[in-house]
Protein backbone atom coordinates (compact mmCIF):
# COMPACT_ATOMS: atom_id res chain seq x y z
CA UNK A 1 0.00 0.00 0.00
CA UNK A 2 2.79 2.59 0.72
CA UNK A 3 4.18 1.54 -2.20
CA UNK A 4 0.96 2.44 -4.48
CA UNK A 5 0.71 5.84 -3.07
CA UNK A 6 4.66 6.58 -3.19
CA UNK A 7 3.89 5.90 -7.01
CA UNK A 8 0.43 7.89 -6.99
CA UNK A 9 2.38 11.17 -5.55
CA UNK A 10 5.29 10.63 -7.79
CA UNK A 11 2.54 10.34 -10.99
CA UNK A 12 1.01 13.10 -9.82
CA UNK A 13 3.42 16.10 -8.94
CA UNK A 14 5.39 14.77 -12.34
CA UNK A 15 2.03 15.38 -14.24
CA UNK A 16 1.64 18.51 -12.89
CA UNK A 17 5.23 19.76 -13.26
CA UNK A 18 4.47 18.54 -16.90
CA UNK A 19 2.32 20.54 -17.59
CA UNK A 20 3.41 23.67 -15.46
CA UNK A 21 6.66 23.51 -17.85
CA UNK A 22 4.81 22.90 -20.85
CA UNK A 23 2.50 26.00 -20.20
CA UNK A 24 5.17 28.09 -19.11
CA UNK A 25 7.44 26.91 -22.36
CA UNK A 26 4.35 27.96 -24.80
CA UNK A 27 4.04 31.28 -23.46
CA UNK A 28 7.29 31.52 -23.44
CA UNK A 29 7.40 30.89 -27.16
CA UNK A 30 3.93 33.34 -27.73
CA UNK A 31 6.04 36.03 -26.40
CA UNK A 32 9.04 35.72 -28.91
CA UNK A 33 6.86 34.24 -32.01
CA UNK A 34 5.09 38.06 -31.38
CA UNK A 35 8.33 39.40 -31.93
CA UNK A 36 8.67 41.08 -27.98
CA UNK A 37 11.85 39.27 -27.50
CA UNK A 38 13.43 36.68 -24.96
CA UNK A 39 13.89 39.15 -21.75
CA UNK A 40 10.07 39.71 -22.10
CA UNK A 41 9.97 35.88 -22.26
CA UNK A 42 11.46 34.80 -19.69
CA UNK A 43 9.45 36.81 -17.21
CA UNK A 44 7.04 33.66 -17.62
CA UNK A 45 7.84 31.39 -14.63
CA UNK A 46 6.33 28.23 -12.76
CA UNK A 47 7.08 27.03 -9.82
CA UNK A 48 5.16 23.52 -8.62
CA UNK A 49 3.90 23.45 -4.38
CA UNK A 50 4.71 21.83 -2.52
CA UNK A 51 8.35 22.74 -3.27
CA UNK A 52 10.71 20.07 -2.59
CA UNK A 53 8.58 17.00 -2.46
CA UNK A 54 5.57 15.01 -4.18
CA UNK A 55 2.10 15.47 -3.27
CA UNK A 56 -0.79 13.79 -4.23
CA UNK A 57 -2.12 17.34 -3.91
CA UNK A 58 0.82 19.35 -5.88
CA UNK A 59 -0.75 22.27 -7.59
CA UNK A 60 1.15 24.48 -10.35
CA UNK A 61 1.62 27.94 -11.00
CA UNK A 62 2.39 29.66 -14.03
CA UNK A 63 3.21 33.57 -13.87
CA UNK A 64 4.65 36.64 -15.47
CA UNK A 65 7.17 39.01 -13.41
CA UNK A 66 5.93 41.69 -16.20
CA UNK A 67 1.60 41.45 -15.76
CA UNK A 68 0.88 44.77 -17.26
CA UNK A 69 3.22 44.74 -19.93
CA UNK A 70 2.15 40.80 -20.61
CA UNK A 71 -1.93 41.83 -20.07
CA UNK A 72 -1.68 44.67 -22.68
CA UNK A 73 -0.51 42.61 -25.32
CA UNK A 74 -3.03 39.53 -24.95
CA UNK A 75 -6.13 41.61 -24.05
CA UNK A 76 -5.09 44.32 -26.84
CA UNK A 77 -4.82 48.26 -24.66
CA UNK A 78 -5.20 51.21 -25.56
CA UNK A 79 -2.18 53.56 -24.64
CA UNK A 80 -2.07 56.83 -24.14
CA UNK A 81 0.45 60.08 -22.31
CA UNK A 82 0.51 60.08 -18.78
CA UNK A 83 0.51 64.19 -19.05
CA UNK A 84 -2.45 63.70 -21.41
CA UNK A 85 -0.68 65.04 -24.33
CA UNK A 86 1.64 62.59 -26.88
CA UNK A 87 3.07 59.83 -27.25
CA UNK A 88 6.25 59.84 -29.47
CA UNK A 89 7.09 56.75 -31.43
CA UNK A 90 10.84 57.13 -31.96
CA UNK A 91 11.59 57.15 -36.47
CA UNK A 92 14.69 55.03 -37.54
CA UNK A 93 16.21 58.50 -37.97
CA UNK A 94 16.13 58.70 -33.89
CA UNK A 95 18.49 55.47 -33.41
CA UNK A 96 19.13 54.38 -29.99
CA UNK A 97 20.10 55.85 -26.16
CA UNK A 98 23.14 54.85 -24.75
CA UNK A 99 23.66 51.19 -23.68
CA UNK A 100 20.39 50.55 -26.33
CA UNK A 101 18.08 52.52 -23.85
CA UNK A 102 14.76 53.25 -25.49
CA UNK A 103 15.10 56.79 -26.58
CA UNK A 104 12.55 60.06 -26.33
CA UNK A 105 12.49 63.59 -27.17
CA UNK A 106 14.09 64.80 -24.26
CA UNK A 107 17.34 62.04 -24.22
CA UNK A 108 17.38 62.78 -27.96
CA UNK A 109 18.03 66.56 -27.04
CA UNK A 110 20.53 65.87 -24.49
CA UNK A 111 22.63 63.74 -26.36
CA UNK A 112 22.27 66.19 -29.51
CA UNK A 113 22.82 69.13 -27.75
CA UNK A 114 19.52 70.51 -29.82
CA UNK A 115 16.05 71.33 -29.73
CA UNK A 116 13.43 69.61 -32.26
CA UNK A 117 10.65 71.74 -33.72
CA UNK A 118 7.01 70.55 -33.20
CA UNK A 119 5.52 70.28 -36.64
CA UNK A 120 1.47 70.22 -36.55
CA UNK A 121 0.03 68.30 -39.36
CA UNK A 122 -4.06 68.32 -39.88
CA UNK A 123 -5.52 64.73 -40.10
CA UNK A 124 -2.06 63.07 -39.53
CA UNK A 125 0.31 62.37 -36.53
CA UNK A 126 1.86 65.31 -35.64
CA UNK A 127 6.15 65.94 -35.63
CA UNK A 128 9.18 66.11 -34.03
CA UNK A 129 11.76 67.54 -36.58
CA UNK A 130 15.54 68.03 -36.10
CA UNK A 131 16.33 71.05 -38.74
CA UNK A 132 19.98 71.85 -40.36
CA UNK A 133 20.61 67.95 -40.84
CA UNK A 134 23.42 66.95 -43.41
CA UNK A 135 23.63 63.36 -44.84
CA UNK A 136 26.29 61.21 -43.96
CA UNK A 137 28.27 59.72 -46.28
CA UNK A 138 29.17 56.13 -46.71
CA UNK A 139 27.04 52.64 -46.51
CA UNK A 140 25.42 53.30 -43.20
CA UNK A 141 23.70 56.60 -44.34
CA UNK A 142 21.85 58.45 -41.52
CA UNK A 143 22.56 62.22 -40.80
CA UNK A 144 23.96 64.29 -38.27
CA UNK A 145 23.67 68.07 -37.44
CA UNK A 146 25.79 70.64 -39.91
CA UNK A 147 28.91 72.19 -39.09
CA UNK A 148 28.43 76.18 -37.91
CA UNK A 149 29.69 76.77 -41.57
CA UNK A 150 27.34 74.55 -43.14
CA UNK A 151 24.46 76.15 -41.19
CA UNK A 152 25.47 79.59 -42.78
CA UNK A 153 25.57 78.39 -46.16
CA UNK A 154 22.52 76.71 -45.77
CA UNK A 155 23.61 74.07 -48.74
CA UNK A 156 22.70 70.43 -48.50
CA UNK A 157 20.27 71.11 -44.90
CA UNK A 158 17.26 69.61 -44.31
CA UNK A 159 15.12 68.92 -41.64
CA UNK A 160 14.71 65.00 -40.62
CA UNK A 161 11.64 63.94 -38.61
CA UNK A 162 12.76 62.21 -35.66
CA UNK A 163 9.65 61.20 -33.92
CA UNK A 164 5.74 60.46 -34.74
CA UNK A 165 3.71 62.37 -32.26
CA UNK A 166 0.13 60.72 -31.69
CA UNK A 167 -2.45 61.25 -28.68
CA UNK A 168 -3.07 57.53 -28.33
CA UNK A 169 -2.33 53.85 -29.86
CA UNK A 170 -3.89 50.75 -30.00
CA UNK A 171 -1.84 47.70 -29.25
CA UNK A 172 -3.47 44.98 -31.26
CA UNK A 173 -3.63 41.46 -29.20
CA UNK A 174 -0.55 39.30 -30.09
CA UNK A 175 -0.75 36.27 -28.13
CA UNK A 176 -3.73 34.07 -26.39
CA UNK A 177 -3.04 33.67 -22.87
CA UNK A 178 -6.67 31.66 -21.75
CA UNK A 179 -6.10 29.19 -24.99
CA UNK A 180 -2.66 28.09 -23.72
CA UNK A 181 -4.03 27.51 -20.34
CA UNK A 182 -7.47 25.38 -21.30
CA UNK A 183 -4.76 23.39 -23.51
CA UNK A 184 -2.47 22.47 -20.92
CA UNK A 185 -5.44 21.80 -17.81
CA UNK A 186 -7.01 19.28 -20.61
CA UNK A 187 -3.20 18.05 -20.85
CA UNK A 188 -2.69 17.60 -16.79
CA UNK A 189 -5.00 14.37 -16.26
CA UNK A 190 -3.45 12.68 -19.40
CA UNK A 191 0.69 13.79 -18.06
CA UNK A 192 -0.82 12.09 -14.56
CA UNK A 193 -1.93 8.78 -16.37
CA UNK A 194 0.87 8.17 -18.75
CA UNK A 195 3.22 8.71 -15.51
CA UNK A 196 1.19 6.42 -13.71
CA UNK A 197 3.16 3.26 -12.68
CA UNK A 198 2.08 -0.55 -14.85
CA UNK A 199 0.15 -2.67 -12.78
Amino acid sequence: MAAELKAARHAVTTGVRDATEGLKGELRSQITGAGLGARLANTWRGEVYPKGRESLGAAGLVYSRAPVVVAAHDEGALIRSKNGFWLSIPLPAAGTGPRGKRITPGLWERIRGQRLRFVYRAGKPSLLVADNQRAKAGKRGGFTSASASAQQSGKGLVSVPIFLLVPQAQLKKKFDINSAVQRWESQLIQNVISNWPDE
